[in-house]
C-alpha cells in the first residue's frame, strides 16, 4: 500500500502539471480570443449608446463634450508645431555663420576656411577641424566623389572641381542644380589641360559609356554646348535659344532602357555652389556607369564647352537653355552632332537669336 501511494503521488502531480500546461498554451489563448473581442465590442456599444443618450437628452452638452475633445487634440498639435519651430530656429542660429558667408557670395570652400577652428594640412587633403566637420556632396563641397558615397575620396587644396566617378553600383538619382561653374565667378579658372567646363559621359580611351534612364538638361547658360557619340531612344530638344544652332542627330534603333540592379544606391543631390569644373564620368575600368535619373538644372557656366558624350539613354530632355558667345549665327554654339542617334526625336521652338557670352 505504501509503495502504491508513493507511485500514484508523482503521477498525479505530473498529470496536474500537464493539465496546467494545456490550459496555458491552449485554453488561455482561446479564452482571450473569445472573451476580449466580445468585451471590447460590448464596451464600444455601451459607449455609443451613452453618446446617443447624451445627444438625445442634451444636444448642447454633447456639443460641449465634442468641443473639449477637439480642443485637447488641437492643443497637442499646436504643442508639436511650437516645438518643431523652436528646433528649426535653433538649427538656423547654429548654421548662421556659414549661411551668412554664403549669402555674401563666398563659395562653400572659402566659407568653411574662414570658419575653420584649426589649421589645414599643407599640400594635401584639408583636415576636418571646421564648424561643419567633414565635407559632403549634399552640402555642395567640391572634391572627387565615388558614387554613391556622400563623402569625397579626395580633395586637394586649390582644386575646386566637383567630380563624380561612377562605380559598378547603379545609382538611383543624381541631381545638381543652381550652381555657377568655370570662370563665371571671380578668381576661377578651369583645371590645367581642361577645355570643358561641364563634362558628362563615358571615357573614350577605355570604351565606356554612361547609361542613363532619364537625363534632364535644363536652364543651362553656356558659351558652347555639344552632345555627340550618344544613343538615345527618345530625344526631346525644346525651347532652346542660341547664337547659332546645328541640330542634326541621326535616326537609328536605340533600345528602351531603365537602370535597375536590385541593391541600387541611393540618390546623390546637391544645390548651390561655385566650381571650377563639373565632371560626371563612367568608370575607367571598362564598366559602364549607370544612373536611372540624372537632373542637371540651372547651371551658369563660362570659360569652356558644356559637353555631353558617350551616353546611352532611354530619354534625354534638353530644355530652355541659352547658348551663345555673341559672334553671330555663322558659328554654331549649340551643336547636336550627327553621331547622336535617336529612335524618336521631338524638336520644337528652338531659335537662333543674338546672345552675348555669359
Amino acid at each position: 500500500m505504501i509503495k502504491r501511494n508513493l507511485i500514484r503521488g508523482p503521477i498525479a502531480g505530473l498529470r496536474l502539471i500537464r493539465k496546467a500546461l494545456v490550459f496555458i498554451f491552449w485554453g488561455l489563448p482561446l479564452l482571450i480570443v473569445w472573451h476580449l473581442p466580445r468585451r471590447g465590442l460590448r464596451a464600444l456599444w455601451r459607449w455609443l449608446c451613452a453618446q446617443g443618450r447624451l445627444l438625445r437628452a442634451s444636444p448642447l452638452a454633447f456639443y460641449r463634450m465634442l468641443g473639449r475633445r477637439r480642443d485637447w487634440i488641437v492643443a497637442k498639435v499646436e504643442y508639436v508645431h511650437a516645438e518643431s519651430a523652436k528646433w528649426r530656429a535653433c538649427w538656423t542660429a547654429v548654421k548662421l555663420p556659414y549661411t551668412g558667408l554664403r549669402a555674401m557670395g563666398l563659395n562653400p570652400q572659402m566659407a568653411i576656411g574662414l570658419l575653420a577652428l584649426g589649421g589645414t594640412a599643407g599640400g594635401g587633403v584639408v583636415v576636418n577641424e571646421t564648424l561643419l566637420a567633414e565635407r559632403s556632396f549634399s552640402r555642395g563641397d567640391s572634391g572627387v566623389y565615388t558614387a554613391p558615397s556622400d563623402a569625397p575620396t579626395a580633395y586637394y587644396e586649390g582644386d575646386n572641381t566637383l567630380k563624380i566617378d561612377l562605380g559598378t553600383t547603379p545609382v538611383g538619382e543624381i541631381t545638381i542644380q543652381n550652381v555657377t561653374v568655370g570662370t563665371a565667378y571671380a578668381n576661377s579658372a578651369l583645371p590645367q589641360g581642361e577645355t570643358s567646363v561641364v563634362q558628362v559621359g563615358g571615357v573614350s580611351g577605355v570604351n565606356t559609356y554612361l547609361e542613363v534612364g532619364h537625363l534632364i538638361i535644363d536652364r543651362w547658360r553656356c558659351t558652347n554646348f555639344e552632345i555627340s557619340d550618344t544613343e538615345v531612344h527618345t530625344l526631346n530638344i525644346k525651347g532652346n535659344a542660341s547664337d547659332g544652332q546645328s541640330i542634326s542627330p541621326s535616326p537609328g534603333v536605340p533600345r528602351r532602357r531603365a537602370i535597375g540592379g536590385g541593391n541600387r544606391a541611393e540618390a546623390m543631390k546637391t544645390s548651390g555652389g561655385y566650381y571650377d569644373q563639373i565632371k560626371i564620368q563612367a568608370p575607367t575600368s571598362g564598366t559602364n556607369g549607370k544612373v536611372d535619373v540624372m537632373t542637371l538644372s540651372n547651371l551658369y557656366t563660362k570659360g569652356g564647352l558644356c559637353k555631353l558624350s558617350r551616353i546611352k539613354a532611354d530619354t534625354i530632355d534638353i530644355l530652355l537653355n541659352e547658348i551663345g558667345a555673341g559672334n553671330g549665327f555663322a558659328t554654331k554654339e549649340f551643336v547636336v552632332a550627327t553621331t547622336t542617334v535617336y529612335a524618336i526625336f521631338n524638336n520644337h521652338d528652338n531659335v537662333e537669336v543674338s546672345i552675348s557670352p555669359p
